[in-house]
């Protein structure tokens, strides 16, 4: 799409990883989380935009453009998983066909990751087959 050069790519995609690896070293808890739909769904919610005046602000010239690149934003994104996915900092991917299932299960994924004074451990493992369901971790 033109949005930056070769050249700012790879220095991104090198770069990632290891400003991942000093923000961890300096003890901040990093999630990565790739909002995965599927291109029949994007397609559905493109099309909703155009015609929902509540939703038009949603929908950019940039967003339809996309509609005819699906295999190579596709392979970008594996591209981009295979580059920067990390032990120290790996990628989560959310399948968000679902919207609010897709955002609970984020949230429940991020917060099962911390220990705080109300955690109820009890519940967080009763959530692990809706995670699973729902959450795979790269690598893809």
């Amino acid at each position: 799409m033109g949005l930056c050069t070769s050249d700012q790519h790879g220095e991104c995609v090198r770069q990632g990883p290891l400003f991942g690896q000093m923000l961890v070293n300096d003890g901040i808890s990093l999630t990565k989380l790739w909002f995965s739909v599927t291109q029949s769904e994007q397609r559905t919610r493109f099309t909703i935009r155009q015609v929902d005046p509540v939703r038009q602000w949603k929908l950019s010239s940039t967003d339809l453009a996309s509609l005819d690149k699906w295999d190579g934003y596709t392979a970008a994104k594996e591209d981009m998983f295979a580059l920067t996915d990390t032990d120290i900092a790996p990628w989560t991917v959310v399948k968000s066909n679902d919207k609010k299932r897709a955002r609970t299960n984020a949230i429940r994924n991020v917060l099962g990751k911390f220990d705080y004074a109300t955690t109820d451990r009890k519940v967080l493992v009763d959530l692990t087959p809706t995670l699973s369901a729902h959450l795979s971790h790269s690598p893809l």
